[in-house]
């Protein structure tokens, strides 16, 4: 297989043409459309990883947080994938079937019904169990959502302000 080489200006000038939300693929590299991110895989193609980052994104939507966030949770279960051909397969199988269903192309109604579709699916579950983790156990996360973190080894919330829901009288 020949290798392409690509030079930095061209590098650079394919990623800023990339805009946001947009996902460049090749080989085993999955490169974040901001350029400012990106994923080596070990048993997914880029393109496939490139999938499964879109899903991930499109089953917790959160526009605040960067791509970066997803492709971690992908490159986590690519890991796995490397060591699990069960696993691979599975999510190749996924992949594959968001671009049957061209789901890069669809809106955010038109991908919420793709997942609808196969939320019963296993790599449908797959990915939606690692996320959960994935996402919500990061610390970049928290501080995007404005979680402060475990409070045991701060005392607890009890003199933390647990109890400052100012927004109350507005609901």
């Amino acid at each position: 297989m020949a290798k392409s080489v690509m030079g930095r200006r061209a590098f650079l000038a394919t990623t800023s043409a990339a805009g946001a939300m947009v996902l460049v693929a090749g080989g085993n590299l999955v490169i974040g459309g901001n350029g400012a991110w990106a994923m080596s895989t070990k048993a997914l193609t880029g393109d496939e990883a490139a999938m499964l980052v879109r899903m991930a994104r499109a089953t917790y939507p959160h526009a605040m947080l960067d791509d970066s966030i997803y492709g971690k949770v992908i490159h986590g279960l690519d890991e796995k994938a490397s060591a699990d051909p069960a696993l691979l397969r599975s999510l190749q199988e996924g992949a594959a079937a968001l671009k049957e269903k061209k789901f890069e192309t669809l809106d955010a109604a038109g991908q919420e019904a793709v997942l609808k579709d196969i939320e019963g699916s296993a790599p449908f579950q797959t990915v939606r169990g690692e996320c959960v983790v994935g996402i919500y156990n990061n610390p970049d996360v928290w501080k995007v959502l404005g979680y402060e973190g475990p409070s045991a080894e701060l005392g607890g919330y009890i003199n933390r302000g647990f109890d400052d829901i100012d927004w109350l009288q507005d609901a």
